[in-house]
């Protein structure tokens, strides 16, 4: 037997835990499975615990066949399956052999083939992501755990080149060269430790990152209708691929015009790339990859609607979120390595960017829905032209006063009856009526002093 493993478990010790029902921190197995790893996985994460090997579930020793070539295969299939040693003892009881298999409590989540695992009673049970963040320390970070069998093998070099090449031309990454070598630069941008990768290196420059991160994509729906789908697309790949793909996939869904501005052409989209990209960033890096669920971005002929698996950080609301605050990333690893390529900024200035240009393209006020689970944000496309509204069956009158508000920011009583010179009856019910075919709300003062601004949702669609 490899003396290595071997540990100061006895015999004593083991008939006394025979006498013992399976509980929280003991389980009996007739033979070595795969099921034993889950056990192993649910004891670390726990409060460690014991797996005997060659007891049945009525505390039977049934014995397993344990040739020096067996002992060691075990040895080594925890080891490469979980990343952790147990300490491991075989024993002789009753002319049988018993292997024993100490499980510590471990400082971090061990997973088996991708699942975590924990103890509840005497059964072995999946672990949520809310139970990963119970369990272990508040500072826990998905992007610093890693999957026991990532390689360097695993990694697209050319993306990782690219990237250092962006880097240094952003003037944003002085302390490497595009020509170092993978190892040391991942070890550099905290993308592994001690040699080893973690999710953070393998989603953002793996080759085949849909195969350990089933779930880490982005799915992009064109809607007509609420439940009508039009178009359907699954984003894969790496971070950075997800990022530019997702975004070219929205602009075939969206519109795009072009108008000629000093012998220039200049393409008009139907809301400005600079929004989508920032909305896009904060989807792929604010995420929470603890949870299972996908990114989803759904397109409507009015509207781009953006979810993500991750809300507010602790003590956050909308209102901070809105207002001035400095920038703090669920997945500070991966923020950087974008960060460096240029793509976001290091300052919190995303969500006030995504404001910024919506407005200076004559959009609505954007909507912002969080809690501590999911994040959304919704688009509202230029639905106030002159042509929609001509559908709306509105009087001139009211068309140039909508125009009006588009530029001017609102609009009052008193002002609509100058510009037409009309009686207040008649402004009335012009006003009155644009409120309810939702394209104006009131504001503020009642009476001749009301004010009126563009509603933020879309108006009553034409027939």
């Amino acid at each position: 037997m490899n003396k290595h493993f071997e540990t100061t478990i006895n015999l004593g010790k083991i008939i006394e835990l025979l006498k013992r029902d399976e509980d929280v921190d003991l389980e009996f197995k007739e033979k070595f499975g795969d099921n034993i790893l889950k056990t192993i996985s649910a004891f670390s994460n726990t409060i460690g615990g014991t797996v005997i090997v060659g007891v049945n579930k009525n505390k039977e020793i049934t014995g397993i066949i344990l040739k020096d070539i067996d002992y060691q295969n075990i040895v080594n299939k925890v080891l490469s399956k979980l990343g952790i040693t147990p300490d491991f003892k075989a024993l002789d009881i009753e002319d049988k052999k018993i292997l024993v298999i100490n499980v510590r409590k471990s400082s971090v989540p061990v997973s088996f083939d991708g699942k975590y695992y924990k103890r509840v009673g005497n059964t072995t049970r999946e672990m949520s992501p809310e139970d990963l963040k119970t369990y272990f320390r508040k500072d826990l970070r998905w992007e610093r755990l890693g999957e026991k069998d990532f390689t360097f093998n695993d990694i697209d070099e050319f993306s990782v080149r690219n990237f250092l090449n962006i880097a240094k031309s952003k003037g944003r990454l002085s302390a490497l060269s595009s020509n170092d070598p993978i190892e040391e630069v991942f070890e550099k941008l905290g993308l592994s430790e001690n040699g080893k990768i973690n999710n953070a290196g393998m989603l953002l420059f793996g080759k085949s990152v849909e195969k350990h991160f089933s779930y880490a994509k982005v799915r992009i729906i064109r809607m007509k209708d609420n439940i009508t789908i039009v178009g359907d697309k699954w984003i894969e790949g790496n971070l950075f691929n997800q990022f530019s793909e997702t975004i070219e996939t929205i602009k075939s869904f969206i519109n795009v015009r072009y108008e000629i501005k000093d012998v220039e052409r200049i393409n008009i989209w139907d809301y400005p790339l600079e929004a989508i990209r920032e909305a896009v960033a904060n989807a792929i890096l604010h995420r929470d990859y603890f949870k299972t669920n996908n990114i989803q971005i759904k397109v409507f002929d009015d509207k781009i609607w953006f979810y993500n698996p991750g809300g507010l950080p602790e003590g956050w609301n909308l209102e901070k979120l809105l207002n001035l605050h400095c920038s703090e990333a669920r997945n500070p690893i991966i923020f950087y390595v974008f960060y460096l390529a240029g793509i976001v900024e290091n300052v919190g200035s995303g969500i006030e960017r995504i404001i910024k240009t919506l407005n200076m393209s004559n959009l609505p006020k954007p909507k912002f829905e969080a809690n501590h689970s999911e994040f959304i944000l919704t688009f509202f496309k230029d639905f106030y032209t002159e042509d929609y509204l001509r559908k709306l069956n509105l009087n001139d009158r009211q068309i140039k006063a909508v125009l009006y508000v588009k530029e001017k920011g609102k609009i009052t009583n008193k002002e609509y009856r100058s510009m037409f010179d009309i009686t207040d009856k008649t402004a009335l019910i012009d006003l009155n009526s644009l409120c309810d075919k939702g394209i104006l709300k009131k504001i503020g003062k009642t009476g001749r002093s009301t004010e009126y601004i563009l509603s933020e949702i879309n108006p009553k669609n034409p027939k």
